[in-house]
């Protein structure tokens, strides 16, 4: 008696993908978004003023980029964002760490970290200005504001998540606390830890416009302000595609970096 696997239909539960198919869905999924876009707006189905067409969308992107030096505020924007994301991670990864590890430090950070996870990151907009003023200060601090509080407690949590045998094992075997950290917790949670930065980065790229629109004259979305004072909205949707763009970059990025860091795990899976 032969053991035959039932034949998979597309909505076979968390049934592998394969490359030919994903390849084909991605493109897919796209085609239909322009196709519906192109076609809303040659039918005159929405005012073109505020809906311009893809074709218009392309012309502005090409005309900021070659003409009006929009290559230098995408720098700009894209250095705020990693500056202030490194921040972020160099205080929220060791801090986790500990609060994963550590429950009398959790019992202390944890009620103010949930706390702050709550307060919306631009509401702190004025404050900042007030104590930074209108240089790049402010800009950096809502986006570390932004990141820093959910990171802590994804690090946290994923810590927690290393097996309770790997650290008794690690004590049975007379390892100090310095060791059991460094050598067995953290090796063991980084994986999920640089899932979790992956996450958070995308977190970074949709408050950047909010950064950058307030007594910013320069960056992606000071151009996007200036834009909307012309009623461009052309431009308005380049400068919205240019940072999917950079997001969806910044994601393969930690894609390949997680494949070359840990490829054992994509082995196991």
């Amino acid at each position: 008696m032969t053991n035959s696997k039932p034949p998979r239909d597309f909505f076979s539960v968390r049934s592998h993908v394969g490359r030919v198919q994903g390849i084909i869905s991605a493109i897919g999924i796209w085609a239909i978004f322009f196709g519906v876009w192109i076609v809303a707006t040659s039918l005159g189905w929405v005012n073109e003023l505020l809906v311009p067409s893809p074709q218009k969308v392309l012309t502005a992107t090409h005309d900021l980029f070659v003409n009006r030096g929009f290559s230098s505020d995408v720098l700009v924007s894209v250095g705020r964002v990693f500056i202030s994301f490194a921040m972020a991670c160099t205080v929220a990864i060791p801090l986790g760490v500990a609060m994963g590890t550590f429950p009398s430090i959790e019992a202390i950070f944890a009620p103010f970290v949930s706390a702050w996870r709550y307060l919306p990151a631009p509401s702190f907009i004025p404050i900042l200005l007030m104590w930074f003023g209108t240089g790049e200060a402010p800009k950096l601090a809502l986006l570390f504001i932004g990141v820093i509080f959910f990171l802590i407690t994804l690090v946290m949590d994923h810590t927690k998540n290393v097996r309770t045998e790997l650290i008794e094992t690690a004590l049975t075997l007379g390892a100090s606390r310095y060791v059991i950290i460094l050598k067995v917790v953290f090796p063991a949670a980084f994986p999920d830890i640089v899932t979790a930065m992956r996450q958070m980065m995308a977190m970074a790229w949709t408050y950047l416009v909010i950064a950058e629109i307030v007594a910013s004259t320069t960056g992606i979305g000071a151009m996007m302000m200036r834009a909307r004072r012309f009623l461009k909205t052309d431009e308005i949707l380049s400068g919205i595609i240019v940072i999917g763009v950079l997001g969806l970059l910044t994601d393969v990025l930690f894609r390949v970096l997680h494949r070359q860091l840990f490829p054992y795990i994509e082995v196991k899976h």
